[in-house]
């Protein structure tokens, strides 16, 4: 039976002191919203902005809860509370809350207690872009040889990442873990938690330079993924981006180089995209060269498959796994194509935006054959000083790539106005109040032949347009 997190592992960890009886309670669940607990499930009661968990306790326990961890007293039905300076008397029964200083800081402890009983290796993955596509396609690559936990959705924060090592059990040969930040120091944390093996950079961009100022000061907050790594670890960074390649000099693991550099450990070449049906190239690895299709879209994608693939090789995988992995259809997760209205496609590629992915999106959607080609673009939110300038640079890319743009958003007018700027005829440029008007026009305008891109950043909800506009669309293809 693979080992399960106990009453006592808790105990253990967050007061020093472990009743007998706790060992017989297995811990079915840790849940930090009570409508998810169920019988034998530990809720950590957290602080919100518009809600605090410290609420919910007799919800929890209601549910079937067995312990709850806390940091003020609660009213739970006349639940004991135990502190961390304080065991809990000799005869107890759960549920039992926990009082501990920090409820968060509890949750971390525990993570960072547990992980450190078991051998799996852990690979940390961080980035301003593609950090969840890489995880997804390493786990792919790495669930052909080994039994894989990955943090699910983009639980990648102080918060998603330890209930994401609390699932950990001795079945787990891997744990694939990406990591987020909005500042410095944050990544260091989530690596006292994680205790990473291996690291992965993505690249550098400024997707988080609103917060943090410059470029650089992103690269030092990523870095602190590197730098955790001990000398037997293996920091694997992409070549291509200078940012990136600098963090060599921070880490005492291993490096392994990846990208389209012939300098590159692990090397792409002969890249062809085939549209919507994947893209081909070459993998270079010390005297090996393997012919690759993956069903990934657009060139943008060699680097996230280089990632994963290099993941593989440190650990010991032979091409025909990491072969198969790459070519798991289920990879493509962030941009997919979707019938339209009227016989259109749909390019979804909503979940965020950045310059440069916004830029990589376009350039996808230049190699497509499409009779019409649309890009939907919304703001790009968190780019600081670098904000005209990089709504200008997705412009003017706009001008060489579309044969019509609509732009919404408070920036919206930049990017219209330097894709006209760029060559792009003004008549083929519309400047949407919000979304409502751009799906009020692309039900009216849209076609068959035409492939529309739909791009933004979280906070403009592109989705809601996606949704939508494919709503039925099966059902309206050649109309």
């Amino acid at each position: 039976m693979a080992k399960q997190l106990s009453l006592a592992d808790v105990l253990t960890s967050l007061t020093g002191a472990t009743p007998d009886a706790a060992t017989e309670y297995r811990i079915a669940s840790v849940e930090i919203d009570s409508r998810a607990c169920r019988s034998g499930s530990l809720f950590i009661a957290l602080p919100g902005e518009n809600t605090d968990g410290h609420n919910y306790v007799a919800d929890a326990f209601r549910a079937g809860a067995i312990a709850a961890i806390v940091h003020h007293p609660v009213q739970a039905d006349g639940v004991p509370i135990t502190s961390a300076q304080l065991p809990l008397p000799e005869t107890w029964q759960p549920p039992v809350c926990i009082l501990v200083d920090d409820s968060l800081s509890a949750l971390q402890k525990l993570a960072a207690d547990w992980r450190q009983q078991f051998s799996a290796q852990v690979v940390g993955i961080t980035g301003s872009v593609g950090k969840t596509s890489t995880k997804e396609l390493t786990n792919l690559v790495l669930a052909q040889k080994f039994t894989v936990l990955k943090n699910p959705g983009n639980l990648n924060n102080e918060i998603g990442l330890p209930l994401t090592l609390l699932k950990m059990n001795d079945s787990h040969e891997q744990v694939v873990l990406e990591m987020g930040m909005y500042d410095l120091g944050e990544i260091e944390t989530l690596c006292r938690i994680a205790r990473p093996n291996i690291g992965v950079v993505t690249n550098v961009g400024p997707s988080h330079l609103e917060r943090l100022g410059s470029l650089e000061r992103i690269a030092a907050a990523k870095r602190e993924l590197v730098a955790a790594l001990d000398e037997n670890g293996i920091a694997i960074l992409n070549i291509d981006d200078p940012l990136v390649l600098g963090m060599a000099a921070h880490t005492r693991a291993r490096v392994f180089t990846y990208g389209l550099s012939e300098q590159a450990d692990l090397r792409a070449d002969r890249i062809h995209s085939e549209g919507l049906e994947g893209v081909r190239f070459v993998l270079h690895y010390q005297n090996e060269s393997v012919h690759v299709k993956v069903p990934l879209l657009g060139r943008h994608s060699v680097h996230t498959a280089l990632r994963a693939a290099a993941v593989g090789l440190v650990q010991g995988m032979h091409w025909g796994e990491i072969v198969a992995g790459l070519q798991n259809r289920e990879a493509q997760l962030r941009l997919v194509a979707i019938p339209g209205p009227h016989g259109s496609i749909i390019l979804d590629d909503t979940y965020n935006a950045s310059p440069d992915s916004t830029i990589a999106a376009l350039n996808l959607l230049q190699e497509l054959n499409a009779t019409r080609k649309i890009a939907v673009l919304g703001y790009m939110a968190e780019l600081g000083a670098y904000e005209e300038a990089g709504h200008k640079k997705v412009g003017c890319r706009a001008a060489d790539t579309v044969d019509m743009l609509i732009t919404v958003g408070p920036r919206a007018d930049i990017v219209a106005a330097e894709a006209v700027a760029c060559g792009l005829d003004a008549t083929a440029v519309h400047v949407m109040a919000d979304t409502a008007a751009v799906l009020e026009f692309l039900k009216k305008i849209a076609t068959t032949g035409d492939t529309i891109l739909v791009k933004g950043s979280r906070s403009m909800a592109m989705e809601t347009i996606v949704n939508e506009l494919t709503a039925g669309a099966p059902n309206e293809g050649g109309n």
